[in-house]
């Protein structure tokens, strides 16, 4: 393949993406008239965005308030002793989706490089839960975490990108 036709194909394939990003509702033949393709090409860039994992999945940005949540960020900071393999691997696939059902909603899990080493953000609904729901995950791990931090969302302002529709009556927390 030409280095200019992929060029090219990897930018179709950013437009399409960046119009998921902004509206993932639309349907196939909207977002092929924003990005001025066929209903086909547009189709099929999201077939092949899917196959290699580049889209995880979809999801509908709501309002925690509305199902009686709250959001909370843990930052992690872990200690000085390595990991060894299996710790990695439960952390990694076991003990964090194994959380207690109906305590929590994890939304984002990130590892980092900064004042801590990873970040979990989550549903829960009041503090006394997401502290409860640390403590138990934690728990097992405590060798290899030095300290953590508990942060409560007042309110989000954007939210994978989007801004949010009630910000103006937001503007008085600020």
């Amino acid at each position: 393949m030409a280095k200019r036709s992929h060029e090219t194909m990897l930018n179709d394939e950013l437009r399409v993406l960046t119009f998921l990003e902004q509206s993932g509702k639309d349907s196939i033949d909207e977002i092929a008239k924003k990005c001025s393709f066929s209903r086909q090409k547009v189709s099929k860039i999201i077939k092949k965005l899917e196959e290699e994992k580049i889209i995880w999945g979809y999801t509908a940005i709501s309002d925690e308030k509305e199902k009686n949540l709250k959001h909370f960020t843990a930052l992690v900071k872990k200690s000085n002793i390595s990991l060894d393999d299996a710790v990695k691997k439960e952390i990694l696939t076991d003990k964090i989706d194994n959380h207690p059902k109906g305590l929590v909603s994890i939304e984002n899990i990130y590892f980092t490089h900064g004042i801590c080493d990873m970040i979990f953000t989550f549903y829960a609904p009041d503090v006394i839960t997401a502290k409860r729901f640390l403590n138990l995950t934690f728990v097992r791990f405590q060798k290899f975490v030095k300290e953590y931090t508990l942060i409560e969302t007042l309110f989000p302002i954007r939210k994978q990108g989007l801004k949010n529709p009630k910000i103006e009556k937001l503007s008085d927390y600020i």
